[in-house]
Order: structure tokens, then sequence, then C-alpha cells
């Protein structure tokens, strides 16, 4: 998350209110009105794109838009290409709208592509985890119900070792960056059928025609629950283009309380040797990578430079050579850059903002970056998958001042902290988050019976994270009610690790649960009750075959006795990882 206008100096929340005000005030840009809803009043920007397809309609120009290895792309050629998927997928594959076409593959440029012909034509996109191993892309693709799955080599090859027993129903594969000619048994269908080379491609064409409504689905990214398989978020699109101008709002409300105008439109071509530029380091099948990155980057009319794979070294070549003026990464990430910043000595003076999210920042860091790149502010927030990304904001002289909070509520939100029986909190108490707006989610797909545990009166959402709220307005994340583990950012359900655990035959209990780690927040950990001579390394090896590598445990324990349980009969999961950092 980040905005790269100035930043305000550490500021009242009644200021913060007044800015707002002005700038969503009748007539001007950011005008809010209110529309009524099923979930109760919500607050809509007047001026919006309707949907993503105007969006991408708006951000047509012949600037630099997709940036990977020695290609380029304008925001021209980009959407004319989309055009020629989206044609391929309506008129080659049958897709209509409310048809999920699903997407895994590295940060190409056919991952932003693929995702653009999809919601242009009413297509619901998947945007499935690249780092999934066989059985969980079986998974994401029978629960999305996917008739097409856009997949480059890597994909390609873990589904095509899927077991004929996983009654997985044939699918079209669109097969990107790579020779691969069939894929067990489903239809393949190569991408450069419709992205043939410029010279052959023929005139441009528009894209289909297609009814689409603001409250219609647009995504479905699915998010970890702290039981079970994945959970597929549903956002529509009026849910994500509220997102991307509350940002906008934002970096204005910023500008005004440090002085200065607001912006000038985004959608206003920048001055040649002026055009912002970011660096897509993040996975795109993340919220902050898809919204805060890539979406974002359209009504900026920014280039987006991809990375494929993360490497410190690499991106801040990068920055250099692109003149890079932001990158968002979780605290992982803009740590390897603060330490690859002061080991290589590159010119990296084009930054102004270093964002983060997907887990919090330490302090300390926050002062690094402050300290390291002299022209860049750094900047975090807090949000979900589930609010579309957005949530709360902080930067600059504010965010060193609170460097422990993750900032004050955007406009088209609301937040509120609760006791256990679901009674307010007085400011500066902890409790239960709960959230409700706009770019708060449609629910969970196929899965009533959870929206109906996690929505309640009023139109909250039941976050599951602790946190505290100031008489300023500042949120502080204190803890987790849900039983989650945040590694650089990815989302780990301990249910589902136990369970891939569990389906080892020498396994007999299982408990998993966070360890600390310095770079990467926390690591996975577990305490396993095992038979016989099972050794870590081959556990691993085991959960490796159904789990992401990220999700594979680090820290094993592993104990030929019973686990300890609570009175209840519930094994102990506290006194064990205490036990086990202890013992670490």
């Amino acid at each position: 998350m980040s905005t790269e206008h100035p930043v305000a100096p550490n500021t009242s929340a009644a200021a913060h209110r007044d800015a707002v005000a002005r700038l969503t005030a009748v007539d001007e840009r950011y005008e809010l009105l209110t529309l009524p809803s099923e979930r109760g009043p919500l607050r809509v920007f007047r001026n919006a794109p309707r949907t993503l397809r105007d969006l991408y309609a708006a951000g047509v120009s012949d600037h630099t838009f997709l940036v990977h290895d020695d290609e380029r792309l304008t925001f021209a050629e980009a959407h004319a290409a989309a055009a020629r998927l989206a044609h391929g997928l309506v008129h080659d594959l049958g897709v209509r709208t409310g048809d999920r076409v699903a997407i895994s593959m590295r940060n190409f440029p056919e991952w932003m592509l693929a995702f653009e012909a999809a919601t242009s034509i009413g297509a619901i996109a998947v945007a499935m985890n690249s780092m999934w191993q066989t059985d969980e892309m079986v998974y994401g693709l029978r629960d999305s119900g996917a008739t097409v799955l856009f997949a480059d080599d890597e994909r390609m090859a873990r589904l095509a070792a899927a077991s004929p027993d996983d009654a997985l129903d044939p699918i079209t594969v669109v097969a990107t960056r790579t020779t691969r000619t069939s894929c067990a048994g489903h239809r393949v269908v190569p991408i450069d059928r419709w992205l043939a080379p410029a010279a052959d491609a023929g005139p441009a064409r528009a894209l289909p025609a297609a009814e689409i409504e603001p409250d219609d689905p647009a995504t479905i990214l699915y998010t970890s629950g702290s039981t079970g398989r994945p959970k597929g978020v549903v956002s529509t699109h009026r849910n994500i283009v509220t997102a991307l101008l509350a940002w906008e709002l934002e970096g204005a409300v910023q500008a005004v309380l440090a002085g200065g105008a607001p912006p000038a439109a985004p959608t206003d071509d920048p001055a040649e040797g002026d055009q912002p530029a970011a660096l897509l380091g993040v996975p795109l099948f993340h919220v902050l990578g898809l919204h805060a990155v890539f979406l974002a980057s359209f009504r900026a009319q920014r280039k987006l430079v991809c990375m494929t794979r993360w490497d410190p070294a690499t991106a801040a070549a990068l920055v250099e050579r692109e003149r890079i003026t932001a990158i968002s990464a979780p605290p992982a990430m803009t740590g390897d850059l603060v330490r690859e910043a002061r080991r290589s000595q590159r010119d990296l003076s084009s930054l102004r903002s270093v964002g983060g999210g997907g887990a919090s920042r330490a302090p300390e860091q926050v002062r690094q970056i402050d300290d390291t790149f002299a022209t860049a502010v750094p900047q975090t927030g807090w949000g979900m998958t589930e609010t579309s990304a957005i949530g709360t904001l902080i930067a600059g002289a504010d965010y060193l001042a609170h460097p422990d909070s993750a900032g004050r509520c955007l406009a088209v939100l609301d937040l509120q902290v609760v006791d256990d029986d679901g009674r307010p909190v007085a400011p500066g108490e902890r409790g239960e988050l709960l959230v409700r707006g706009t770019s708060l989610f449609a629910g969970y797909w196929n899965r009533p019976e959870v929206d109906a545990e996690v929505f309640v009166d009023g139109g909250w959402f039941r976050t599951g994270d602790v946190a505290v709220i100031d008489a300023e307005g500042y949120l502080f994340i204190v803890d987790r009610i849900k039983d989650l583990i945040i590694r650089g950012g990815e989302n780990i359900g301990c249910g589902q690790v136990e369970a891939a655990l569990l389906a080892h035959p020498a396994v007999r209990e299982a408990s998993v649960y966070a360890v600390p780690d310095e770079r990467l927040g926390e690591e996975v950990g577990a305490t396993v009750s095992v038979d016989g001579d099972l050794t870590a390394d081959d556990l691993r090896a085991f959960v490796g075959q159904h789990l992401a590598p990220y999700a594979v445990p680090r820290h094993l324990t592993l104990t030929t006795e019973p686990l300890p349980r609570t009175a209840s009969g519930k094994i102990f999961r506290r006194a064990i990882r205490d036990a086990a950092l202890g013992a670490g």
C-alpha cells in the first residue's frame, strides 16, 4: 500500500476528518454519495468507474505500462492484447458472464492481460496461488468451478501430475510461455493463438460486448482460514474500484495536511520523463500485488516493472534502471531492499515511497527505511483480502511517530473494536476488530455457513484480529483470534498444515503454531507425535507433496509421547508451543 504524494506530518484526528470532508464534498473529484444496501448504507465515489472494464478503457494511452525483461507494452498495446484474449475466451472457448477463469503463473505480463480480458467480459477471475502444489491446484479449480485456466510451464506440470482419482472435470488450459501441448487429458490451447506478434495481429479489435453491473462478482482470491481448506473471497467490481479510489483519496488527504494542494487528477497524462513507476515484486494472486500495485496503475498511468521471482539485488538494479518511484511489499522484502541499498550503493534516489502490507513491520525497520532512502517515505496499512486490501494507512512523519500503528481508517470503511459480547469498547481498550463498508467483499464462494458466522448485525465483518483504536483513531493490531501463521505476507492455516501432517500413516497427533522469525515475521512450527523411526526430513518431504513450500513446517519437534491436552480433552496448543520455543 502506498501513495506517492506529499505526506503530512503527525496530525490530529480532527484535522484528518476535516481534510476528508473537504475532498469528498459535493462537486469535488472524490465526492462521496451514500447508497442503501442489504448490509446498510454504503459510501461510494460519485465519479468512480462503474466497473473494471471502464477502469481499463479510461487508462488507454501511449505511455509505457508493462515492463518484463526486454519486453515493453504501452497501456494501448496491453488493452488491445487483452481484447484479443477476450475474443478468444468468448468466441473460441464459450466463456460467458459469471463463468470462472483461473490464472496460475508467475508475474508475467500475460497474467495481467488474462485478468483484464476475463473481467472485461463479465467472467470471474480466479487468482490462484502460484505456489500451490498439485492437490491444492486441483482443489482450487474444483472449488471455483473454473472452466479455463491460464497457466505457465511450472503450473501445467503440477496439474499434469494430478491423480486420475481427483475427479476434476476437463477444463481448457491456456498454455503460457511453454511448449507443452498436453496436460492430463485437459484441452490445451496455446496463448499465442490470440497473442500473435504485433506485426501479425491485424487491426486492433474492440472488446466483445458485455453487460456488467458494479455489484457483479469480479474476482475470487483464496485465503487461508484457521481450519480446513482455503476459502474463496468473492469481490465485486464496486468493491475493487472503491478500494482504488480510497487510496487515491488518502493520498490527496496527505497532500492537503502537508500544506499543499490536492494532486492533479491521476488520469491526466504525466509529463514526459516524469511517469511514476512501480516495482511488482509481490505475487499478483495477493491483493497487495493485484490491487495496490497492478490495478492502481491504470488511473495513475504508472509504469509497472514485473519481477517473476524476488531477489533484492535484481530489485535494486531495476529501481535504478527503470527509475522506480514506488514499491509495496511485506516487511521481509522491504528489509531485504534496505540491506541491498546499503550494500550495493546503487542510485535509488527515484524512490518516493516504500509501502508495506501483508504483515506487521518492526518499528526499527520503519526507521531504517527513513534513514536509507533519503527521497522516500515509509508507509504501511492494515487490510485484508476480504476488504479489497484497504483498511487503514499511515505514512511519513506520522508513521515514524507511531511505528507500531497501522494508521487511520480510510473514508469508505468503518472500524469498531468490540468485547466478547459484541459491545463496542472505549478508545484504548482491546477487543476484536470489526469492519464494514463499500470495499468489503460479497462473501465466501459457496460458503454461506461461514458467511453467517463472520457477518454480524449492521453489516459488520469479524476480522479475527485483536486490536486497539486509540482516541486519535490510530489502529494497533495486537493479537489474532484466528489460528493463523503469517509468513512473509502469506496466511497459513494451522488446521490445513495439521491435516497434511496427519495424512502420514506414522503420525498420531500434530499441533502447528507460529515461530517468531526475524526476516519473515513468523515461520511454521509443529510438534508431532509419531510411531516408529520417522524423521523430520521424511515428514517434510511427505507434506511437501501436498502443501505449498512456504507452508511446510521449518521447525519440527517429533516425539513418541502423546501430546498434552487440556482438562476438556483438547490438544494444549499454547503449552506445546511454549515448550517448543523454550527448547529452541
